[in-house]
């Protein structure tokens, strides 16, 4: 998986009471997202768009119900390498409905 796709479900929400409530409970769908990552972190959007796996986890994570996607997102947060994206996921699952 690529580090784009870390990025997106590494962590999210400033004020959750879990700091994984507002990627894992998001009602954005992938063109926000990425719109979202695009507008926060273009070198992580590049990224993205250069991982077809990134791409792939992003769509299914999305598409998946918030019980899988919290199950997701707790793999990813195994990753020590997903800490470093921990501003750009806040960014996007605050801002993703702007888009």
């Amino acid at each position: 998986m690529g580090s784009a796709a870390v990025a997106l479900t590494a962590a999210a929400g400033v004020a959750s009471a879990d700091p994984m409530d507002a990627i894992i409970n998001t009602t954005c769908n992938y063109g926000q997202v990425i719109a979202a990552l695009n507008a926060s972190d273009p070198a992580a959007a590049q990224q993205l768009n250069s991982s077809p796996m990134a791409q792939s986890y992003i769509q299914r994570f999305l598409a998946s119900p918030p019980a899988k996607r919290q199950q997701m997102a707790q793999q990813i947060q195994g990753m020590p390498a997903a800490q470093q994206y921990i501003n750009d996921i806040n960014q996007v699952a605050v801002t993703c409905n702007n888009f």
